[in-house]
């Protein structure tokens, strides 16, 4: 099948304005998708627009949302939806390493038990979750009734979910547990919501990546402890965007369905299990 014989979906990807999200943007309109472009805020309104503005083909469009607001996921599939006449994809990509209010990490979002006071602790359990696990969880309700209730295009897959977990819901964040616990309830989450909607025609799967060359990796990749983390790989580097972004595409191609309920490793063999 030619690319031009490829049907057109519509894809929602969420923290898309930059790294994965952006790549994962990228990857599916060279695919021919039409992509929504969900970024949180109007400080990354910029960095979305352009984004927007270097995708291939027509009917991408931008929205913003913040994921820990209830009502501004609904808002935000009803927007999606309406910019592309229905949602066939949803890759739930955006997450946060929350810092704690105190700021006492030793790197931005660090909250060790032994070095976080109590009022910090709560805070960062609680915006992490919210944003990580319940704002994906949220917005896929949303999505996935869309998919039910709205008959796909002729040719089109009924749904698909692909949700970014991390190795750390694996190999443990000692410096960072709220994010590891978020990552690992979102594989949970998955499983669950693969066995809810297969009736549906509506395939979930998850992807777990190790460290990636993006800012949210921070000081983990910068100097001598750069050096460390890299070699954590056997192919001594970390992933690009695009190699995730690439995984993830396959995740959600009309021929995946049978990977419904997986989580992909994706950690270039720092972390086996």
């Amino acid at each position: 099948m030619s690319q031009a014989d490829v049907p057109s979906r519509g894809v929602l990807v969420t923290g898309a304005s930059r790294g994965v999200g952006a790549a994962v943007a990228r990857a599916f309109a060279e695919r021919g998708d039409r992509v929504v472009v969900h970024h949180r805020s109007p400080d990354s309104l910029a960095r979305a627009e352009a984004v927007l503005q270097g995708l291939p083909g027509p009917g991408h469009a931008v929205l913003a949302g913040d994921l820990s607001d209830p009502d501004a996921v609904r808002r935000l599939a009803d927007a999606a939806a309406g910019a592309l006449g229905r949602v066939d994809v949803l890759v739930n990509n955006a997450a946060m390493i929350v810092a704690p209010p105190g700021g006492r990490g030793s790197r931005r979002g660090d909250h060790p038990l032994e070095d976080t006071d109590y009022e910090d602790w709560v805070a960062v359990w609680q915006r992490t979750l919210a944003t990580n696990l319940l704002g994906p969880a949220n917005l896929t309700w949303c999505v996935a009734r869309q998919m039910i209730d709205v008959p796909p295009a002729d040719g089109v897959p009924v749904g698909r979910v692909v949700n970014v977990g991390s190795r750390g819901a694996y190999r443990g964040e000692p410096d960072i547990p709220a994010y590891g616990a978020s990552k690992a309830g979102l594989h949970a989450f998955g499983q669950s919501m693969a066995q809810r909607l297969a009736p549906h025609g509506i395939a979930v799967t998850s992807i777990a990546p190790g460290f990636i060359e993006t800012d949210m990796a921070g000081a983990a990749l910068a100097g001598e402890a750069g050096q460390r983390t890299r070699a954590q790989s056997p192919f001594h580097r970390v992933a690009l965007p695009e190699e995730v972004a690439a995984a993830i595409v396959c995740l959600a191609e009309p021929g995946a369905e049978w990977a419904s309920g997986a989580v992909l490793d994706f950690n270039g063999a720092s972390h086996l299990r």
